[in-house]
């Protein structure tokens, strides 16, 4: 038929249509967070960034975390390091190899995968001299993955630690560069000094994007949860410290994760609980009361989570037992009865 490629390209424009729609739609964050559900942080600190062949992480971990009952995986890169050294800081392909069988593995086993940059370290030393790296790294991370479906999501920078007006104006930045190669690709940008939920009043995002998932992070009480952790100066001695769900610590919980849940509705954005945990160093009862009830109050407000993390530390999978950490597991997924 004379027609056909006309009629071909009218319904590929007419699909394309319907998928923007979709995606710009107000409720499609929402069913995305929905469908991202419950996930784990992974390869936070594994070998196979330095050498592959070294890895902890293997195909078999994420059937394994996918048969568990999650639905997603909070993927940490640090790709500072990775840099060639030159004016583009050009990304050393390595890089890429190791994060495309990440994301592949992932969405083999039907797991969400958030591409999280973690390099709130640096970023936090001094905001304004790294950002000429974050930019040109999301640039080309992003188009590395552009055609990746949309069950791989980015998240602009894990805990950035700086003054809102400064993180609302690096965030604008990367976004606009991310939206150039990733027009409906759902973004995660979360609040400043640790992700905290007080914070939400801060930040700033483009009104008119509602593809758009807003992340924060709970420890709460701090004291509690990083007890005996080396790298937590004010609470790497403290010990004994016990959560028991009494009632003023349940009540501490819902005032703060209702006051998130107040802003989720008045901006009409979906939130995602990017990392909680409790430190090894904490009784495993209070640990798994702690964890469990995170868990529950997040679901309870329709929000999406991901535990922090599979191994290294707080963790749920022991590596070298190669077995789940029972109680901890348990906790954040409950066998059914």
């Amino acid at each position: 038929m004379k027609n056909t490629p006309y009629i071909l390209l009218l319904l590929i424009f007419i699909s394309s249509s319907i998928y923007a729609q979709k995606t710009n739609s107000k409720n499609y964050a929402f069913k995305q967070n929905a469908k991202m559900g419950r996930g784990l942080n992974i390869i936070g600190y594994d070998p196979i960034w330095n050498d592959f062949s070294k890895a902890r992480m293997q195909e078999k971990h994420f059937k394994l975390i996918k048969e568990a009952g999650f639905n997603n995986v909070r993927i940490k890169i640090s790709p500072f390091r990775f840099s060639l050294k030159d004016s583009a800081y050009t990304i050393n392909s390595k890089f890429f190899t190791t994060l495309d069988w990440i994301i592949k593995q992932s969405l083999k086993n039907k797991l969400m995968a958030i591409v999280d940059f973690h390099e709130h370290g640096a970023m936090e030393k001094d905001p304004l001299g790294t950002k000429p790296l974050l930019l040109a790294m999301w640039k080309q991370i992003a188009e590395h993955c552009k055609n990746y479906p949309q069950d791989v999501v980015f998240e602009i920078a894990n805990e950035p630690n700086m003054k809102p007006e400064l993180w609302n104006q690096i965030h604008k930045e990367a976004y606009d560069i991310i939206r150039k190669s990733n027009p409906k690709r759902t973004l995660l940008i979360g609040t400043v000094y640790g992700n905290q939920l007080s914070y939400l009043k801060d930040l700033v995002l483009p009104e008119a994007d509602r593809n758009i998932i807003v992340a924060v992070h709970y420890y709460s009480p701090i004291q509690f949860t990083h007890q005996g952790a080396p790298w937590s100066f004010k609470n790497k001695d403290l010990s004994g410290i016990t959560w028991t769900a009494t009632e003023d610590q349940k009540k501490a919980v819902q005032k703060d994760f209702d006051n998130a849940q107040d802003w989720s509705k008045q901006h009409n954005r979906p939130l995602t609980l990017g990392e909680f945990g409790a430190y090894e160093k904490a009784d495993m009862a209070s640990r798994i009361t702690w964890t469990n009830y995170i868990a529950r109050q997040a679901e309870a407000r329709n929000w999406s989570w991901s535990y922090w993390q599979f191994d290294s530390d707080f963790i749920a999978y022991d590596m070298a037992k190669d077995e789940w950490v029972k109680p901890i597991k348990d906790a954040l997924i409950p066998s059914k009865k």
